[in-house]
This record gives C-alpha cells, sequence and structure tokens, in this order.
C-alpha cells in the first residue's frame, strides 16, 4: 500500500481499506482547504474541507445512480443552498438538509414538469406551484407530494377549479368553470361533483295546444336520478328542438297527418325516444317585435341586471352554426338550427320561440310537434340525455 502523511502542503493519501483515496491540502496533519475526495466505485467528492471534515463548497457525485450535486456541506451532509441534477435529467435547485431536500426550492423532473415552492423530507410539502407537461397549472397546498388542502387548478383546455384538494383530486368545496361554459360551485368527492344531472325533465303537461303563428314557452329542470333540482350548476349549453314524427302512411288520410311536398330529400332527425323526426326550426324573438317586447314586459323591473341579460342574449346563442361546429360530435350536424341557450341553476328557460313550419310540409288541420331538450356536454364530457318520458308535443 502507498501512503503519505503531511503535516501541511498539498499531498495525496490512499486510506489503508483502499477504498478511499485522498487528494489535495493538509493542515496538522488533517484535510484542510480544497481537496479531491475518491472512492473505489468511481464516486467522488471534490471541494472544501475544514479540519479533516467535508464542510462548505463542493461537489459530490454518485456512481451507483449517476446524479450529480454541488452547492453547500456540513459535516459530509447535503446542507444549505444546492442544485441535484439527476441522471434521468432531472434538476432540483434550492434549499438541502441532512442530505434532503427541505424549504423552498424548484425541482424540474425528468418529464419536463416544474414545480416550484416547499419541500419536507424530499417531497413536495406545504405552498407551491406546478406546470404539469400537459400545460396544466396547479398553484396551493401540499402534503407529501400529494396535491391536498387549497389550491387552484387551471387547466390547459381554459377550464379553471378552485377549492379543496384531497390526495391529489377535487375533494370538498370547490368551484369549477368549465372550458364549455359549465359552472359547478358546491361538493366534491373524488374528482366529481356530488350532485350531478343525469336527466332533463321539461316541466307542464305533455300535450300543449298552440294557436298556429304564436310563440312557445319552454319550462325545464335539469335533475338527478332521484328527481333532485342540480342548482349547483349554471352555464350548461341546452339545445331545444321541434320535429314532425316521422311516418309512412298515405298523404292526407283520416288521420290528418302531413304531407311532404317538393323533390328536396327530407333529413331525419333521430330523436332520444326511439323514431326519427323532420326538423321544424323554432326562431328566437325578433328584437324590437311583439315577442321581445312581452318578454321584456314580464321581467319586472327591479330584476338583476344579469338576468335581463341572459336572456336578451338568446338571440346571439340561438342558431349555432359553423362558428361552433368543431364542438359537436356528427351525431350533432342535423341539430344545428336548434335553438340553444345556457342554462342557470338547473332552471333553463326558452322563452317566447316562434315556429317556422317548413316549406315542404303541409298539413290540413292541427301538426304535432315532438320537442326535445338536450345538452351538449357535462363535466365528464357525457350528454345528459332528455327523461325518457318527456316528450311534450305541441
Amino acid at each position: 500500500m502507498e501512503a503519505a502523511w503531511f503535516g501541511a502542503g498539498y499531498g495525496h493519501y490512499l486510506y489503508q481499506n483502499t477504498f478511499f483515496r485522498y487528494e489535495g491540502e493538509w493542515r496538522d496533519g488533517k484535510k484542510h482547504g480544497h481537496g479531491k475526495l475518491l472512492f473505489k466505485d468511481g464516486s467522488y467528492y471534490e471541494g472544501e474541507f475544514v479540519n479533516g471534515e467535508i464542510i462548505g463548497r463542493g461537489q459530490r457525485y454518485w456512481a451507483s445512480s449517476g446524479n450529480t450535486y454541488s452547492g453547500q456541506f456540513v459535516l459530509g451532509e447535503l446542507q444549505g443552498q444546492g442544485i441535484m441534477r439527476y441522471k434521468d435529467g432531472g434538476k432540483y435547485e434550492g434549499e438541502f438538509s441532512h442530505g434532503v431536500r427541505e424549504g423552498y426550492g424548484s425541482l424540474i423532473d425528468k418529464n419536463g414538469q416544474v414545480y416550484q415552492g416547499s419541500f419536507h423530507e424530499n417531497k413536495k410539502h406545504g405552498v407551491g406551484q406546478m406546470i404539469f407537461n400537459n400545460g396544466d397549472k396547479y398553484e396551493g397546498d401540499w402534503i407529501l407530494d400529494q396535491r391536498q388542502g387549497h389550491g387552484v387548478l387551471h387547466s390547459a383546455d381554459g377550464s379553471t377549479y378552485e377549492g379543496q384538494w384531497r390526495n391529489g383530486v377535487f375533494n370538498g368545496q370547490g368551484l369549477m368553470i368549465h372550458c364549455s361554459g359549465i359552472i359547478y360551485e358546491g361538493l366534491w368527492i373524488n374528482g366529481y361533483p356530488a350532485i350531478q344531472a343525469s336527466k332533463i325533465v321539461i316541466l307542464g303537461p305533455k300535450v300543449i295546444k298552440v294557436v298556429q303563428g304564436s310563440s312557445i314557452t319552454v319550462r325545464v329542470q335539469l335533475q338527478t336520478d332521484d328527481g333532485e333540482i342540480v342548482e349547483s350548476e349554471s352555464g350548461r349549453a341546452l339545445k331545444i328542438q321541434a320535429g314532425v314524427r316521422y311516418v309512412q302512411l298515405p298523404a292526407f288520410s283520416n288521420f290528418g297527418f302531413f304531407k311532404v311536398t317538393g323533390d328536396a330529400e327530407v333529413k331525419l332527425i333521430q330523436t332520444p325516444f326511439g323514431f326519427e323526426c323532420i326538423d321544424y326550426p323554432l326562431m328566437p324573438p325578433v328584437s324590437g317585435g311583439p315577442e321581445m317586447e312581452a318578454l321584456e314586459s314580464e321581467c319586472p323591473q327591479d330584476a338583476p341586471k344579469e338576468d335581463l341579460e341572459r336572456e336578451s342574449l338568446l338571440e346571439s346563442l340561438l342558431y349555432r352554426t359553423t362558428a361552433d361546429s368543431d364542438d359537436l360530435d356528427a351525431a350533432d350536424a342535423p341539430c344545428l338550427a336548434a335553438a340553444a341557450l345556457q342554462e342557470r341553476q338547473g332552471h333553463p328557460w326558452f322563452t317566447h320561440l316562434a315556429r317556422t313550419p317548413p316549406a315542404n310540409i303541409v298539413s290540413p288541420g292541427e301538426l304535432r310537434l315532438t320537442v326535445t331538450v338536450q345538452s351538449w356536454k357535462d363535466l365528464r364530457g357525457h350528454r345528459v340525455q332528455p327523461a325518457p318520458d318527456q316528450k311534450p308535443v305541441l
């Protein structure tokens, strides 16, 4: 074994167990100043020594993991400010204590996700924000690497959630403003609203007699399976559509059905009730017209401005055309002429809608229309269908 003992100055020393080797500065027979301690497996420390101990600034490399640390040391442990570069491409810059991440720091993981905030025992813990590789951004409380407590999530699709978290998902009271326009404020359980609409119910009698040329008003409720009104939700885009049930009967039969004239191909709309209809367009009230004046007269003068604005927005929400066609599936294409609005707290109204009979439909008398109301999508991307028994006929 080759070894040397230095009282002071620069020299090399090979330890008796041959696993360690030191080269650097000495004082009073101890490693002191700048030096490099090498390990037989390829690991090393290079930096400051004080009276034989690793104290001060230095760099440590672990051959077993491939990680490299540069920063402050106390008695051989990572302590204070430092930068850890991980073999998988991750990087941490911040505070260390007794060899682990502790305090405030910034962590970039191997997937490029960035966390800035507090750490405890090597885990995200306390208050911090994280940008995920899908574009989502979270700001709020963490407990042992899990989002827990109060926090705000800004999703890449434009949705925003603010409220309580547990085990990394929405849990407790929270407000979700979904990119679809739906707003849900209430209790969340394991990432989902505690109360969700499962059916759309049209209020009133199943058969409504309407004089030809007059307008109609349809009241709707969003309900759970148990019939509870979902008042914690607003903003869902609903569409109402009317159609003449398509039947293969002789024109002007004894049953008084309609006749389709002209050579134009009849486009049939599939209803949720198991039969097809010919579209019978519904028109919004015309601004300045008698229907709109009647609508305005029905609104109390002390009604909140936002309520009046919601009603006046009917015209702009009706007739979703190519501007919104990307939001619809191919199955929705025949419904583009259906009237639409945004519901509020589970109580949407379709007010003063005028019926415009298609030019190629001729009826000798009473004409029965089937009316359906459907939503585009809920918070989980699923449609809420009309209740099976809700198909009012006008």
